[in-house]
């Protein structure tokens, strides 16, 4: 009986040992017990996702709840409906295998994250709350067959993200606020039988969606206009709310219609081809016929001319001496034919410059201050182009005033010196001191007032309380200025790279506030801006910092002084902010401003410069030699700036270097839009308990703890 009962307490004993071992030998891959523990953290730890942990576990073999796998490998993550709150976290680029990811109808909100499974086959995220956009992460998703986004608060309008989705066969974006036409990758939908686009804010025409293998459509109680495609009206579609044309509907196009002169081309060759096929029709014109035409267009080409010579003999010597000495005369006339009638415009750029003779354009010349641009300011040809001014919103100075500001533009006034030109402190009678850009003839040639005034009125339109603010300009005898607000703490750069006895470093809290700050200012830009705004010259010495150190960017809206492809390429070179399809053909996209603002977080976090020719070659630059240890916790501790002195939370480092690493992706398409940048260091900035450590004095604060502070 003994020998039994020892025999069952041993049998008992090796299956426990068996289980034990079964469980110390995770039968999940690492990488997704990692995500899984990120996302497990970041949706609040919640009690009805049972047998999930934080650290560790084994979702495979312990059988987490929604959790279904193969192998080592998640597959799917099922959470419909269980009242979640919180976010995704950012890991989820990890779970290579997952093909069904399902959270749908719990209460996520903010915006859908830039990093979403990469496989996946099926997506359903309706009913979450979400913000924001579609993310463009989608376009990359290969295999998705199912998109469910509906029943959310999802704005602005689709990007093209849907040109390599050929295997997506349903697509249910219904009950948002989309905006916008449809976008011409929806052409390339060669799978799509199930679309739901109703209940959102949708304008244009559907032509796109004509030759898609549709069953089911419903595009209702939007703002679609024109004509339903014939083949739409053979399949379930529910199309009422819209703003349908009525009566018969024009032929379709015959394919992509060729260019003008093709179609000339063309006519003329089938003509030629008829003449010489003896079995064709013959041209309705005979040979008689061409002569007749050929005499007569040569007969009143003879008669025009001979008008306009007897006209030009009526001409005064002193006439044409007068059109010679203003050889842009007949260009401004031609210029003002082509802009659209405007009041009368108070603007003084039509002053004369016998006016102008007490304006003192030059400073004396025995003043050993001499102006930087005392040559700029020679009398330049007066092009009147008539322009719109009642658009802006900014004042309009004098050429005198502004002079009078910045003391003759002296050079010690001047404060900054930027390829499109010079900036100088300005002191104005009130007291008030602002920043006037003074943009060289280079950059904007006299005879492009007009255009000038334009961008003016563009920029003038920018407000965001990160973006610098316009307050005036000046486009008075062919010179052209800008007024801005004056940031007492200069650059970014300046902050980083120049130091002097009374600049302190920046703290770690100040660098997260600026790099959020800075963030958000592209995003408005880039998101919020319609058309999007693409700034192209986005480096620190653009971001100003006021009394309190919040980011401020410059240049916004100036990227059209960029004129062409060899001088974006000079300015950029060796900058080490430009990406790398900008540095091969000069294009700028929204993303390359992505990889730039990437470059200058890095220079945040590092304390380098982007380019630096001082240090050894492989350190030289910044990207390359900091790229490969964003992901060591190790060596990302080495390469942070030495003045914070380690005084930063370890995990706050690691978040923030992973949104740089997102950013600076050599491949634009795999860069995040800037929304999810600031997604990402909103969720830093509130997962982060900012260590008592890091508060510092900082310069123009008042001690206090950067927990009060406002990011």
């Amino acid at each position: 009986m003994l020998m039994k009962k020892n025999a069952t307490l041993l049998l008992l004993t090796i299956l426990h040992l068996l289980s034990s071992s079964s469980f110390v030998k995770a039968d999940t891959d690492p990488d997704d017990v990692s995500a899984l523990g990120v996302l497990y953290t970041s949706l609040n730890s919640p009690q009805q996702l049972t047998k999930w942990t934080a650290n560790g576990g084994d979702p495979c073999g312990e059988s987490w709840k929604g959790i279904t796998c193969s192998g080592s490998k998640v597959t799917e993550i099922k959470l419909p409906g269980l009242g979640l709150t919180g976010s995704m976290g950012y890991q989820l680029t990890n779970l290579k295998s997952v093909t069904t990811f399902d959270l749908s109808n719990n209460n996520l909100g903010n915006q859908i994250p830039y990093g979403l499974p990469q496989n996946l086959q099926r997506l359903n995220l309706a009913g979450c709350g979400f913000t924001g956009g579609v993310p463009y992460s989608i376009s990359l998703m290969t295999k998705i067959e199912y998109i469910n986004l509906s029943h959310n608060q999802l704005q602005g309008q689709l990007t093209d993200m849907f040109g390599s989705l050929s295997a997506l066969s349903t697509l249910d974006i219904s009950f948002n606020s989309m905006t916008g036409d449809l976008p011409e990758s929806f052409t390339a939908l060669s799978s799509m039988a199930n679309m739901y686009l109703q209940n959102n804010q949708f304008t244009g025409s559907i032509d796109v969606l004509a030759n898609l293998p549709l069953r089911n459509l419903n595009i209702g109680n939007n703002h679609f206009s024109g004509w339903i495609p014939e083949r739409l009206k053979n399949i379930n579609i529910q199309r009422e709310g819209n703003s349908w044309s009525s009566g018969p509907a024009p032929p379709p196009p015959p394919g992509t219609p060729p260019s003008s002169s093709g179609n000339r081309n063309r006519k003329s060759n089938d003509n030629k081809n008829s003449s010489d096929g003896g079995g064709s029709k013959k041209s309705g014109l005979g040979g008689g016929g061409v002569a007749g035409i050929v005499i007569s267009i040569l007969v009143v080409g003879a008669v025009v001319a001979f008008f306009v010579v007897k006209k030009r003999s009526k001409r005064s010597s002193a006439d044409v001496e007068k059109a010679d000495s203003q050889p842009f005369t007949s260009y401004a006339s031609q210029e003002v034919q082509e802009t659209k009638p405007t009041q009368a415009s108070s603007m003084p750029v039509t002053k004369t410059f016998e006016n102008s003779a007490s304006f003192n354009l030059r400073p004396p010349p025995a003043d050993r201050h001499k102006s930087f641009d005392e040559d700029d300011l020679s009398v330049r040809p007066i092009v009147t182009k008539k322009v719109n001014t009642a658009s802006i919103n900014a004042i309009s100075y004098s050429i005198a005033d502004l002079q009078i500001a910045t003391n003759s533009f002296n050079v010690e006034d001047l404060i900054g010196e930027g390829s499109a030109g010079r900036v100088y402190r300005a002191q104005f009678d009130d007291g008030r001191v602002l920043a006037v850009k003074k943009l060289s003839s280079s950059a904007l040639p006299s005879h492009l007032s007009g255009d000038f005034v334009n961008m003016v009125s563009d920029i003038s339109q920018l407000r965001h309380p990160n973006v610098a603010e316009l307050v005036g300009y000046c486009s008075e005898h062919g010179q052209h200025l800008l007024v801005y607000e004056f940031y007492k703490n200069g650059s970014l750069h300046d902050f980083l790279h120049v130091s002097d006895e009374y600049s302190k470093p920046l703290t770690w809290n100040t660098r997260v506030k600026i790099a959020l700050g800075t963030a958000r200012a592209l995003e408005y830009l880039h998101e919020v801006c319609s058309p999007s705004v693409v700034h192209k010259n986005f480096k620190s010495a653009n971001i100003l910092l006021d009394t309190e150190l919040n980011p401020h960017l410059s240049d916004c809206g100036l990227a059209s002084l960029v004129l062409d492809a060899d001088q974006a390429l000079n300015h950029n070179a060796g900058s080490g902010y430009s990406a790398p399809e900008v540095a091969m053909s000069a294009q700028y996209t929204i993303k390359s401003d992505v990889y730039s603002f990437g470059v200058a977080m890095l220079e945040l976090l590092s304390g380098r410069k982007p380019f630096d020719s001082s240090r050894a070659r492989s350190e030289q630059s910044l990207v390359r030699w900091a790229t490969p240890q964003l992901h060591d916790i190790d060596a990302l501790a080495k390469m942070v700036d030495p003045a914070l002195n380690g005084l930063y939370p370890v995990k706050s480092l690691s978040r923030f270097a992973d949104v740089i690493a997102l950013c600076v992706q050599p491949e634009p398409e795999f860069r995040p839009p800037m929304s999810e940048v600031v997604e990402a260091l909103v969720r830093l900035v509130q997962r982060t308990n900012m260590s008592k450590r890091t508060v510092g004095n900082e310069q123009g604060l008042s001690p206090r703890d950067d927990n009060d502070r406002e990011f």
